[in-house]
């Protein structure tokens, strides 16, 4: 797999039917590993190890329904009182973070509400704090400290 722009971190893969698999310390399952999968689990080992985010407060994969279809939220986190708290958005390192990956996550806090996003394919990272009553996106120099 490529390497990142975020630090490394140990990881177990294995072989299953000849297709790579990597272990996901959150679902307690080894998943397909994919160039997106490579990238959400560097972010989420990210939040919990440098961060110091609880990992019980973050789900992977979660579904909504926006505009009555089903969609996936990458990696979502949530404050000590259950409510969101930051969404993230990966992609694949070879994506790029174009508007259409803004609108993607803008239309998946639409429904989440969350005061902060991130958006990365791991070699790029943008954070932003939402002001829900006014809003204004503004950028961040660093991921929200988690409280």
């Amino acid at each position: 797999m490529e390497t990142l722009n975020l630090p490394a971190f140990d990881y177990k893969i294995k072989q299953i039917e000849g297709k790579p698999y990597i272990f996901d310390a959150l679902r307690r399952k080894y998943v397909r590993i994919t160039p997106e999968e490579w990238v959400r689990q560097h972010i989420v080992h990210l939040l919990i190890t440098h961060y110091l985010y609880p990992k019980a407060l973050i789900r992977t994969e979660g579904g909504l329904t926006l505009n009555q279809l089903q969609k996936r939220t990458d990696v979502l986190v949530f404050d000590r009182q259950g409510k969101p708290f930051l969404l993230i958005e990966c992609k694949a390192p070879s994506v790029a973070l174009t508007q259409a990956v803004f609108d993607q996550i803008a239309r998946y806090n639409h429904v989440h509400q969350a005061p902060y996003l991130v958006v990365t394919n791991g070699l790029t990272h943008y954070c932003c704090g939402i002001d829900h009553e006014t809003a204004t996106v503004r950028f961040l120099d660093d991921f929200p400290a988690f409280v």
